[in-house]
């Protein structure tokens, strides 16, 4: 009985160090993207700064994962196999989203979303011409889908798996990160409501791409569905900022008035209102 207590306290020992070293991973990668989105996007947007720290937080949250992977875990590199398939589940999962996606968008996409605002975010961003638009939508559907793929479920999930010891706290805790910054880039755009909305819906794609990533033990699968959704939402944005006609908003007094002026998105004011909604 002694030997096995004595034997015990060195892996226990072990195994705190294991949890506090997981621990200490995600508190230098979790909150990162959310101050870069917030320096380069709310608090000092159009500055150099803002840019400079925008673009610190991308090439931290790409870098860290890997150092802390190789460095610190002393684990070999792979590309991630998808030895276990998952395609078919990941092309049918992209397409019922996207489906989801657009049922929302028929319904109510009308009321949540103002397009002439949307549009004049998107034109200071540089990308109000549709060329640019397009090459944008290429790059965050092949490139950044497959970069926040290998982020937010390769090493957070796995580190969230690792501490909770549960695969279902894991995968709501690694889609909770994920949607925290996305909430804060969505306020830019749109209003209270449709941020709520879809927030819900990037907490969603972060549990089905978490599951998948912990049944198929691979990226691929849920890159192959997180690209087919993206390119969805750029699909869509590419009608409302090119094709739609406008859509004008009816006037609102009293309560009607209160409830506009808190859907307006960060750094809105009546007079944009005026100018895109007649």
């Amino acid at each position: 009985m002694a030997g096995r207590a004595v034997r015990g306290a060195p892996e226990a020992g072990s195994e705190r160090r294991a949890r506090g070293r997981a621990l200490l991973a995600l508190a230098l990668l979790v909150p990162v993207p959310t101050l870069g989105a917030l320096a380069g996007m709310v608090w000092l947007p159009g500055t150099r700064v803002g840019a400079g720290l925008f673009a610190f937080a991308k090439v931290w949250i790409l870098a860290l994962p890997l150092a802390w992977h190789v460095a610190v875990d002393r684990a070999p590199l792979s590309l991630s196999p998808a030895r276990r398939g998952g395609f078919g589940m990941a092309v049918g999962s992209g397409i019922a989203i996207s489906l989801v996606i657009l049922a929302v968008f028929a319904g109510w996409g009308g009321r949540l979303i103002d397009a002439a605002i949307l549009r004049e975010r998107v034109a200071a961003m540089g990308l109000g011409d549709p060329v640019r638009y397009a090459l944008a939508a290429l790059y965050w559907t092949l490139v950044n889908a497959l970069l926040e793929e290998y982020v937010w479920r390769w090493f957070v999930v796995r580190k969230c798996a690792f501490l909770l010891r549960s695969s279902c706290a894991a995968i709501a805790a690694s889609a909770a990160f994920f949607t925290l910054h996305h909430l804060f880039a969505l306020r830019v755009y749109f209003g209270t409501t449709a941020v709520a909305v879809a927030g819900t819906g990037v907490f969603l794609g972060g549990v089905i791409w978490s599951w998948m990533y912990l049944r198929y033990r691979s990226i691929w699968p849920g890159y192959v569905s997180h690209a087919i959704v993206d390119l969805c939402l750029f699909a869509l944005g590419a009608h409302l900022l090119f094709f739609a006609a406008e859509h004008k908003r009816p006037v609102r007094s009293g309560v009607g008035a209160a409830i506009s002026a808190l859907e307006r998105p960060q750094g809105s004011c009546p007079e944009e209102l005026d100018k895109g909604g007649g």
